[in-house]
């Protein structure tokens, strides 16, 4: 053997395997169980402060079926509550809201029988329309239709056959007969209706300022509301009558065209005019208003047969903006309008 074989040195080390990133995986674990924790204890805090008449209302809820849910069943509760089934928030409010009466299982059948009587009434309004001589002819300017609130006829303006006289709330003769066919036909369901008139985006020269668009739609809504009540439908039987001017087109595109003229006539379901009644109940605030001003300065809104009417409006009418191109101006009075001055106008909305 050489020397040089016999002399060779062997170092041997010993592999250390580095365990650090380890020691923090407790960590990890304890932050998830220490959440978990406090998420218990929250949630043991809150039933505490619940009554206990209304735990089994919370307990209910939680066992409610997922397909019972999506179907709206029994056990989904429509008022306004924090929990559906328990109780309101137990944190006081200085400004609560209203609580809606729970809507019971007798309520729920009652809304689909009413549903179903306004789905009927729309067919007996089509065959009405299609028998009759009178509504067949005008039928391309009737429309039908169901809407979350009800049941919507909407009767439209066309180019050669206006509802109105130009710029004013004068019902036209055919109109008066559309109107006063329909107005018995409503006494046959307890439901009230609203009446709504809507106009084109032609602006009188005036603008805003004085007689507007706004207070003509709702001069034309009250008019159709007597025409309706001349017809024979039950004076109670209105609910509201609105001015919405071109606020709400019929045709977006075209905000001038003519079909966007016209009344809706709709007749509210159960669920709709437990809204209204809602939204327009007197609340805490506005009668501790009362109280603090001594009952002066609040002025009752204007009404009409005993209904709410917005933006009634008075005064003369200004000229409509000329359009060129457009017919001559057709002059008339309306019940509650003076007569126009005698300017150039176009046919308005």
């Amino acid at each position: 053997m050489s020397h040089s074989e016999s002399d060779r040195i062997v170092i041997r080390r010993k592999k250390v395997v580095n365990n650090g990133t380890l020691h923090g995986a407790w960590k990890i674990a304890y932050a998830d169980f220490m959440t978990a924790m406090m998420s218990f204890f929250l949630i043991m805090w809150l039933i505490s402060i619940v009554p206990a008449a209304d735990l089994p209302g919370i307990a209910a809820y939680f066992r409610m079926p997922l397909l019972t849910a999506i179907t709206r069943g029994s056990q989904i509760d429509e008022s306004a509550k924090v929990i559906p089934g328990g109780s309101p928030t137990a944190i006081p409010s200085k400004s609560p809201l209203s609580a809606s009466k729970p809507r019971t299982t007798d309520d729920i059948d009652a809304d689909r029988r009413d549903q179903r009587n306004l789905e009927d009434l729309k067919t007996e309004l089509e065959k009405l329309i299609e028998t009759d001589p009178l509504l067949r002819q005008f039928r391309p300017q009737l429309l039908l239709d169901m809407t979350p609130e009800g049941l919507r006829i909407q009767i439209v303006d066309q180019q050669n056959r206006p509802m109105f006289a130009t710029g004013s709330a004068q019902v036209q003769p055919y109109m008066r007969d559309i109107l006063r066919e329909l107005g018995p036909v409503f006494n046959k369901l307890p439901n009230n209706i609203t009446i709504s008139g809507h106009t084109d985006a032609v602006q009188y020269a005036s603008g805003e300022r004085e007689y507007s668009n706004w207070e003509l739609s709702a001069d034309r809504a009250n008019a159709a509301r007597k025409e309706l009540i001349a017809g024979g439908m039950i004076e109670t039987k209105v609910k509201r009558v609105l001015g919405l001017s071109s606020s709400v087109s019929l045709v977006k595109d075209n905000p001038n065209a003519a079909v966007n003229r016209r009344i809706s006539l709709l007749v509210l379901n159960r669920e709709a005019e437990r809204r209204i009644d809602e939204q327009n109940a007197v609340s805490e605030s506005l009668t501790d208003l009362k109280s603090a001003l001594g009952g002066s300065g609040i002025h009752a809104p204007m009404s009409v047969g005993g209904k709410g009417v917005g933006s009634v409006g008075t005064g003369v009418l200004p000229p409509r903006v000329a359009v060129p191109g457009a017919p001559g101006d057709v002059q008339g009075d309306s019940p509650s309008v003076p007569p126009q001055p005698a300017q150039s106008a176009k046919p308005g909305p």
